[in-house]
């Protein structure tokens, strides 16, 4: 709203200062300032309404210490996160853009669903919340929108570069021709790029059209169950990850703030030139989204780390899944997600490689033996004693090093 006004201002009065707002860094900059005064400033009062409704977290024994001193510090915290991401973006983001369009409906989408699943736990005593079917509706739901919006809406495109040889014919003839005149016509595509490679771009469509070349048309149908896929295992990753004071929240700004530099890059023409990177128009404007978002995490973090005065709940942690999700599909940068994303991948690996040794070793000796003390894998470490702090401090420097080089894959190739 913010940027609109300013930008009227400006080109009706020419008001001083009022063509800041027409820059992305300057928005994305108050976006992160504004987002974190909300959640730090307001932040308390929301947890002073979450405990006169008695949203005291409801603490099960699972034989940890500490465990007995969390009981009643208020949940759904996850409320604090969501505000202070939309306020901002809804103030200074364009919202005509489709992908803020998209993260506004992701952010609301999962929220609704971690609230649905708070309430039950807490008002109907109910300790495993909603049921797992109606999550995993919820986020199939959530993959069909971002899967058919992100193929289908023609302001969703790409831009290559043209061939070599055609690149230099044109330059040959102009040798001042401009970057944007290097690159091919926008166009929708399902293409993606895979970490790593020289030839970086791997097409969805090329997993059908080896059959047979009209398939190419069904293309859509992969790349909307590459989304549901996607979104319904990063959500429950971050859910599995909430499970410790800061460790979520921490880990997930870090993640963010990563995917906002691909985010940048992608959508600015001269530096996807530089990096030899695809061009995507218009998703720079998510910048500001995930300045706000990051801004919303580490004023969470003022009252989440240890000892937390709020836990984020299920709004918080099924929603930032699922944010995380939908910016890295938008900006074509999903199958970095297993790097990026290492501290949700190995707390989600953990689960399944506990619950499914357990049933091999029920089954085949009469009673289940166990990989880990406890899983997911930050409660193995609090069994072997580590304090909750120095398990967050090593898991948000283990995130760290897997974003500076999934930042590197943009290089190394």
């Amino acid at each position: 709203m913010l940027y609109y006004l300013f930008d009227y201002l400006e080109k009706e009065f020419q008001l001083p200062g009022a063509s800041l707002f027409g820059f992305l860094t300057f928005r994305a900059a108050l976006a992160m300032i504004l987002s974190l005064l909300i959640s730090t400033i307001y932040g308390k009062r929301i947890i002073r309404f979450l405990q006169r409704k008695q949203m005291g977290e409801t603490i099960r024994d699972l034989g940890l210490d500490g465990q007995a001193e969390k009981a009643g510090t208020p949940t759904m915290g996850g409320i604090i996160i969501i505000l202070a991401t939309l306020i901002p973006v809804f103030l200074l983001a364009k919202l005509e853009n489709v992908y803020i369009i998209l993260l506004v409906v992701t952010t609301i989408w999962m929220g609704v669903i971690g609230f649905i699943d708070d309430y039950i736990k807490k008002f109907k005593n109910d300790k495993d919340g909603l049921k797992g079917r109606f999550k995993v509706l919820g986020q199939i739901g959530l993959g069909l929108i971002v899967g058919l919006t992100l193929f289908f809406n023609p302001n969703v495109t790409i831009k290559e570069k043209l061939p070599e040889a055609q690149q230099q014919v044109l330059l040959a003839e102009n040798p001042d021709l401009p970057v944007t005149q290097l690159f091919e016509k926008e166009e929708r595509s399902t293409k993606t790029t895979i970490p790593f490679v020289k030839n970086n771009e791997f097409d969805y469509a090329n997993l059908i059209t080896w059959i047979s070349p009209e398939l190419k048309n069904y293309a859509w149908i992969i790349f909307v169950l590459a989304a549901i896929f996607i979104i319904t295992a990063v959500s429950n990753g971050a859910n599995l990850t909430d499970g410790i004071d800061g460790l979520a929240a921490g880990s997930s700004a870090i993640i963010v703030l990563t995917l906002g530099i691909f985010a940048w890059v992608s959508g600015n023409i001269i530096f996807s030139d530089y990096l030899n990177i695809m061009y995507i128009p218009r998703v720079e404007e998510i910048t500001i989204y995930i300045a706000a978002f990051v801004g919303a995490l580490i004023g969470f973090l003022w009252y989440n780390t240890f000892p937390a005065q709020v836990f984020m709940g299920d709004t918080g942690s099924l929603t930032i899944g699922g944010i995380i999700a939908v910016i890295a599909i938008a900006v074509r940068k999903e199958w970095l997600i297993p790097l990026l994303c290492g501290i949700f991948l190995a707390e989600n690996l953990s689960v399944v490689m506990q619950v499914s040794w357990f049933k091999y070793t029920k089954k085949k000796y009469g009673e289940g033996r166990r990989i880990f003390k406890m899983s997911p894998l930050h409660h193995h470490y609090q069994k072997l004693g580590y304090h909750e702090s120095k398990i967050v401090t090593r898991f948000w420097i283990v995130g760290i090093l897997l974003a500076i080089i999934s930042i590197v894959t943009l290089k190394i190739r």
